[in-house]
Order: structure tokens, then C-alpha cells, then sequence
């Protein structure tokens, strides 16, 4: 099983741009949350969210074509591959999300980003953000416009959860990192 220490090992091999790590790390938080929610194992779920845009530095406009046969080669498992790939569905493949973890990084990629950009925001970062200030950004297309609503509403849906609610749950387990993330209070 793909560990956190493994991901992070896998993910510097192809990833040095800072603002692409930021990312793995806010996904790798929210994933946190939704394990959590979902009674599984924390770890595990951070570590697929940490290494999903395993190939995305190196290959931006053919991501996830180069991610598949190496990460078989170092050791990740069939669902673990399958996993990452799903976040790319209808957008760069066709891989279906069909379990929790999935359906679960599908909607985390994009929604992170609007989290993300709302707490740069705020004086106090992320550390006493709620969902209702999240919910008025979302609403705002013209607000973090490159992240797709479709895309979370989407995986909400497939979730069978409302987007506050899962908006909810990755600003609660995103504010544990705030600090990692660069979310916290400004100086």
C-alpha cells in the first residue's frame, strides 16, 4: 500500500515547481478530510492525493498519459493506479470514478483551488474560515475562474453529498496544515 513517505519520494522525482507541490499538499489535506469522513484509512487516501499530478511538470499537456506505467513500475497497486486516473475523467480520459477514494480526488483537485485562493484572502488565512465565505466564492465564477465548478458539482453528485458539505469537511482538515499550506494568519 502507497504510503506518505513513498508518494512524497515518487512525486520528487518528476515535481520541483513550488506552486505544483502547494497543490499536492492542499489535495493531499482534503483527501484527509474525506478519508476521515468516509471511515478510511487517512494515510493512504493523503498519499493518492499527494501524488495524482505525478506526470503533470513534466507533461502539462498530455497529464496522466505518463503516469500509468511508471507508477506501476514503482510498486503502486492496480487500484492505486486507477485512482489517479480518475481524477482525469472527462477531462483527459475516460477512467470513471467509481469508488470513494476516487470519486473523492476527482473533486478535490479543482475544489482545493477555490479553497485555496479564498484563505490567501482572509487576514487570518484558513485558520478561521467557514464555509459560508467558501460558498460566496464558488458562487463567483469570476472568482479562481480557471477551477471548474462542473467539475466539482460533478463529483459532489457522484459523492451524493451537497458542495458545501464536502467544501466543509476539506476547510476543516486543510486547517490542520495551514502552516504547510502558507493558509495561516499573514505577518
Amino acid at each position: 500500500m502507497l504510503t506518505l513517505q513513498r508518494a512524497e519520494e515518487l512525486l520528487k522525482e518528476t515535481t520541483t515547481e513550488e506552486h505544483l507541490l502547494l497543490h499536492a499538499k492542499n489535495v493531499m489535506a482534503a483527501m484527509k478530510g474525506l478519508a476521515r469522513h468516509f471511515g478510511e484509512d487517512e494515510e493512504h487516501w493523503m498519499a493518492i492525493g499527494y501524488l495524482h499530478d505525478y506526470d503533470y511538470q513534466q507533461h502539462p499537456e498530455e497529464h496522466l498519459q505518463y503516469t500509468e506505467q511508471p507508477l506501476r513500475e514503482a510498486g503502486l497497486t492496480d487500484e492505486e493506479v486507477r485512482a489517479i486516473l480518475a481524477h482525469g475523467y472527462g477531462l483527459l480520459n475516460d477512467v470513471e470514478p467509481i469508488t470513494n477514494l476516487e470519486k473523492s480526488l476527482f473533486t478535490v483537485d479543482e475544489l482545493t483551488g477555490i479553497i485555496q485562493a479564498a484563505a490567501r484572502m482572509r487576514p487570518a488565512g484558513i485558520t478561521d474560515m467557514e464555509v459560508t465565505s467558501f460558498m460566496k466564492k464558488f458562487k463567483d465564477k469570476k472568482f479562481a475562474a480557471k477551477c471548474s465548478r462542473e467539475v466539482i458539482r460533478k463529483g459532489c453528485e457522484m459523492l451524493g453529498m451537497e458542495v458545501r458539505d464536502v467544501a466543509s469537511i476539506c476547510i476543516e482538515a486543510m486547517k490542520e496544515y495551514a502552516g504547510e499550506l502558507k493558509l495561516g494568519p499573514r505577518e
